[in-house]
């Protein structure tokens, strides 16, 4: 039973709206392990409240999470998302966080087409060494 729906890629709440999310939650709808949420929560990307031991992420942390992972699996680094999703609160239309992470996808496009474009050439290459090592 998967409740997760998305908006451009990006994980929003689910549909039961809930607040407040725990460790558990939030590792299984992501298919991250705790301690990746520690550790974001020790960079600084996320900021659980406490309760006692146990750590209560809110709808923002869940919403930075899906930042945070999208990010990741398109090669930006940490400091890249950190930059992007900390502008979210810079101004209440958020112009500026759109500027910033459009520059810097429009950069991320260019150098993952320049990559590509190696990949297919030494791809070529190695088609045509192997095709003359056949004949």
């Amino acid at each position: 039973m998967d409740q997760r729906s998305s908006i451009a890629g990006i994980e929003v709440p689910d549909q039961r709206e809930r607040q407040s999310y725990t460790i558990t939650d939030l590792s299984e709808e992501f298919g991250v392990t705790a301690r990746a949420l520690r550790f974001y929560e020790d960079e600084g990307l996320i900021a659980p409240e406490r309760q006692g031991l146990a750590r209560i992420y809110s709808r923002r942390d869940r919403a930075r999470l899906a930042w945070i992972l999208r990010g990741k699996r398109v090669g930006f680094s940490l400091a890249d998302i950190r930059e992007m999703i900390d502008l979210y609160d810079a101004d209440e239309e958020h112009e500026e966080q759109r500027r910033v992470t459009l520059a810097k996808c429009k950069a991320r496009i260019g150098l993952l087409t320049r990559q590509k474009d190696d990949i297919d050439a030494a791809i070529a290459e190695l088609s045509g060494f192997v095709a003359a090592l056949e004949k």
